[in-house]
């Protein structure tokens, strides 16, 4: 694909996607008072797990829409006499909403099917703090375009132990529970890391990797509206959800 193609498919589906997901979190706050009462937490959770998710790819994708529109992805703005480059400082406002959205879900998982945290859960809260210490550290050159291996590993390592370990607690309890809506969420959750997972390996020895972020995209586009149309439905169909997993 001819560079100045690829950069206008890119250009299009980042601010396709932005405008979708900033909808989709409008969308649930209006409805809002559409969710049953026993589901009002879980929803709350979700509005802010999407709104972060929303709020740090606004850094991430949009930033490399400005950067295109400045001539190159190295493009980088001054800041206190110093130049950022924005894709890096994109991309560090994504790594650290991500992290907090894996919180987010790991109570939503908590709150769905009523459990406590175990000694299993608790690691995967020490794996969102050590995450965010090891992006604190310098060498993770947030300023470049590309990520620098091996460090780029070393600071995904303690997501994909989120991701991966909150997917699976979502599946189990989604099939115990006859829960549909969960089962889905937890396959998507899973459809992202495939996805994501090989970027973070293999982009810097083969740049066109980077493009299975978009169904990595699509997968976490996919979790918020299966989220929405369980939760955000009038507060009947809400009821009778309840109900439904309640009796199995």
């Amino acid at each position: 694909m001819p560079e100045d193609v690829r950069m206008w498919v890119e250009i299009s589906f980042n601010i396709a996607y932005l405008i979708v997901v900033w909808g989709l979190v409008a969308t649930m706050l209006r409805k809002r008072s559409n969710v049953a009462v026993d589901d009002q937490r879980a929803a709350r959770l979700v509005i802010w797990a999407f709104g972060l998710l929303a709020l740090g790819d606004t850094g991430h994708v949009g930033f490399r829409v400005w950067a295109y529109a400045l001539g190159s992805l190295e493009s980088s703005l001054p800041v206190f006499g110093q130049p950022v480059g924005l894709v890096g400082v994109g991309a560090l406002a994504t790594a650290v909403t991500v992290t907090i959205f894996y919180v987010l879900v790991l109570e939503l998982w908590r709150v769905r099917f009523h459990k406590q945290y175990g000694p299993f859960e608790m690691l995967l809260l020490a794996a969102a703090l050590v995450r965010l210490v090891l992006m604190a550290f310098p060498v993770n050159e947030w300023s470049s375009v590309v990520p620098p291996q091996p460090w780029s590993t070393i600071r995904n390592l303690p997501l994909i132990v989120q991701g991966l370990g909150v997917a699976y607690l979502i599946l189990r309890d989604a099939r115990r529970t006859g829960d549909r809506t969960f089962q889905w969420i937890g396959a998507s959750i899973l459809v992202s890391y495939a996805c994501y997972m090989p970027v973070i390996f293999f982009v810097q020895q083969a740049p066109l990797v980077g493009m299975l972020m978009v169904p990595k995209t699509l997968a976490y586009v996919a979790i918020g509206f299966l989220a929405y149309f369980d939760l955000f439905r009038p507060a009947k169909a809400g009821a009778r959800n309840v109900l439904e997993r309640s009796a199995i």
